[in-house]
């Protein structure tokens, strides 16, 4: 318990030093309030259910260090509201997409990849649909004995070629045939579960296991986007950055259009970071931040714990309306 204790701090104390330069560069000094998601280490999904969910970062670090109030522990009450606690981000992606022809599909290909589905008025709809960079960190790792902790620019895995026993091997994995909403992550998507494919199938050239799991995120996302028949993608997250990814995942998305969040005037890199300050201003308001036709959950919820900054806690005045849409100016 030690150890958990000292990276909770550690954690917390990374979070902080960021939370003070963030206020000074890119808010001048004038933040209002924090939403910090924190480091998530166990995401308790089992039997088609989420029974627990645990992030790491303590929010008084953040409060202290900056004097502003902190809205964290975003993921635990959707849970406990029979939620999947995932992905939390559906509601800013409904608020954004909403009016879009046709279906649009919001992705983010963070280690786990996730959709939401946005169609007219219709109830959106989001899960997990499974690996995105989680099998291609693990394998970089794995054969680089630590070196490295990513593939580069897609370099690997497009020196390589798909290796269509061990892809035919992943793609029998359970997970994706679970009706949604659903959610995983790296505990089920990790080097060990890798390692096991890889005993199983034979040796496989080293560059050739990238270019495998990447086909495999390629081929699980464009089945999922086919599955709920969108006509538009919208893609975000660390993901986008590897070229050798985004023209397998054009390739399998065939005729459905592909673009980046940056099309629409949201960062790639930095919209879950907008999504949680959205998700933050929305608890401390008093208004939901989950949409149940997402997650799972029986109802909507207000989202996270507060920790108050320096000068005490003063919430906005109940009974704002929620929010119907979001939108985007570019400075």
């Amino acid at each position: 318990m030690r150890d958990v204790c000292a990276l909770d701090t550690r954690i917390g104390q990374a979070f902080a030093a960021l939370a003070v330069r963030a206020d000074r560069e890119l808010c001048e000094g004038r933040t209002d309030l924090i939403g910090s998601h924190g480091q998530t280490v166990y995401h308790w999904a089992e039997g088609g259910r989420v029974h627990g969910t645990l992030q790491l970062g303590g929010p008084a670090w953040i409060a202290e260090a900056t004097g502003r109030p902190v809205v964290s522990d975003l993921r635990t009450r959707d849970v406990a509201a029979g939620g999947q606690g995932a992905p939390l981000v559906s509601l800013v992606d409904a608020l954004w997409l909403r009016g879009r022809p046709g279906v649009c599909a919001a992705l983010n290909l963070g280690g786990i990849a996730n959709i939401t589905v946005v169609a007219g008025a219709a109830d959106p709809l989001a899960f997990d649909t499974g690996p995105a960079n989680a099998l291609i960190d693990a394998a970089v790792g794995d054969l680089t004995g630590g070196r490295l902790d990513h593939d580069a620019d897609g370099a690997t895995a497009a020196r390589g070629t798909v290796h269509e026993p061990l892809l035919e091997r992943l793609l029998a994995e359970p997970y994706y045939a679970l009706p949604a909403p659903k959610t995983t992550g790296k505990e089920l998507f990790h080097a060990s579960y890798l390692r096991a494919a890889l005993a199983a199938t034979g040796p496989v050239p080293d560059d050739d296991v990238v270019a495998t799991v990447t086909e495999l995120t390629a081929r699980t996302v464009a089945d999922a986007v086919r599955s709920v028949h969108a006509t538009e993608v919208i893609a975000s997250g660390g993901g986008t950055r590897n070229p050798t990814l985004m023209r397998a995942l054009r390739r399998e998305l065939g005729p459905i259009a592909l673009r980046t969040s940056d099309d629409l005037g949201l960062p790639a890199a930095a919209k879950e970071a907008y999504a949680f300050a959205v998700l933050a201003f929305l608890t401390a308001h008093g208004l939901a931040g989950t949409v149940p036709s997402c997650t799972g959950a029986r109802h909507a919820s207000v989202l996270g714990s507060i920790t108050p900054g320096r000068r005490g806690l003063g919430l906005p005045a109940p009974g704002r309306p929620a929010p119907t849409r979001l939108e985007v100016f570019r400075r």
